[in-house]
């Protein structure tokens, strides 16, 4: 393939991996509204979890590729989302914040639940500290032992999620967010009789969206690793740091994109609860990938990355513990861990 073809063929992957990603958030919501979740479930948990999902198929395609390659860009896409995600996403989110501050007047204050915030951000600390801390210890046995112990920690976590005082804000703020069916409209295309999509439409339809979306983000995951493959070599960057930075941006963009939304209509708690409940996800499926099907040894920029997302993390933690609220410039400062790595990797 020329050099020419492998930048457009990456482009290609992460507009293919974004459309399956969307595509299977808003068909496991539907499904959710089928076994009749409640709003609360539909629009925390399946919505982080469904916008989640690339991150932990696209390192498991890379690592079970077969590539020499596989290992470093699957490990980073795992490090890259929880680090995205306390750097530069809440950056994203304190941009908006301004820009809708000047435009309709909305205060620079975040008024997300502090419960369900620090509920989150505690979970995402301890889960992911475990993970690094496996990182630095060549134990194999371990790792085993800690992917059990992450699987069960997330499963509490949602159990406990439900049982917050928070969620009936999170309920409240999450009614009438989820979008119509997508392929009911292409459906309706060439079945002008079949009516509008509502919660009394039959579930099957969901569950043809989800497996195409799941279809569309393997094999955006499949173009994904071998354009990274050859672009890294050509450019002389590590696999792992090229991954680490790139795969979160169509990964994590739903997530961005989605809290935008609800910063501007004053939904907080939803906008920040998505964020920081990626953040859990992101700290026990995605990493217990790599610790079973890798060595997983974390050094040199695997590890500050790892490193950053925690201290930003905690930084996040600690505000939300001491001051009940986040503030506008203070998710912008948030954006300064990002770019110290990105400075860091350039210099390494």
């Amino acid at each position: 393939m020329p050099a020419r073809m492998e930048w457009p063929e990456l482009v290609l992957a992460l507009v293919v991996i974004l459309a399956g990603a969307e595509l299977f958030t808003n068909g496991v919501e539907w499904i959710g509204e089928g076994f009749g979740l409640s709003e609360g479930a539909v629009g925390s948990v399946l919505a982080a979890v469904g916008t989640a999902l690339p991150e932990t198929i696209l390192p498991l395609i890379a690592i079970l590729s077969g590539r020499a390659a596989g290992e470093e860009i699957g490990i980073g896409a795992i490090l890259g989302a929880p680090f995205m995600l306390t750097t530069l996403a809440m950056f994203v989110i304190a941009v908006a914040v301004f820009i809708f501050a000047r435009r309709n007047g909305r205060s620079l204050e975040l008024e997300g639940d502090r419960g369900v915030l620090r509920q989150d951000l505690g979970y995402f600390l301890v889960m992911y500290a475990l993970a690094v801390a496996a990182g630095l210890i060549d134990i194999k046995a371990l790792d085993w032992v800690l992917a059990a112990v992450l699987m069960v920690g997330y499963v509490l976590y949602v159990r406990r999620h439900f049982k917050t005082p928070g969620e009936v804000q999170l309920e409240e703020e999450a009614e009438s967010e989820i979008k119509p069916l997508y392929v009911w409209t292409v459906f309706r295309r060439f079945r002008r009789d079949l009516g509008k999509w509502s919660r009394r439409s039959p579930t099957w339809p969901s569950f043809v969206q989800v497996t195409v979306a799941l279809l569309l983000i393997i094999g955006g995951a499949r173009l994904f690793v071998h354009a990274v493959s050859i672009i890294a070599v050509r450019l002389g960057v590590s696999q792992l740091v090229f991954a680490l930075l790139l795969a979160p941006v169509a990964t994590e963009l739903p997530e961005k994109f989605n809290s935008v939304l609800w910063v501007r209509r004053r939904k907080d708690t939803l906008a920040l609860g998505n964020m920081t409940g990626a953040m859990v996800f992101q700290s026990s499926f995605p990493v217990t990938v790599g610790l079973l099907l890798t060595p997983w040894h974390l050094a040199h920029e695997a590890l500050v990355a790892a490193v950053i997302a925690l201290a930003a993390g905690s930084v996040l933690y600690l505000t939300i513990r001491l001051r009940h609220r986040f503030t506008a410039p203070l998710l912008l400062l948030q954006g300064g861990f990002y770019a110290a790595y990105v400075i860091y990797v350039l210099k390494w």
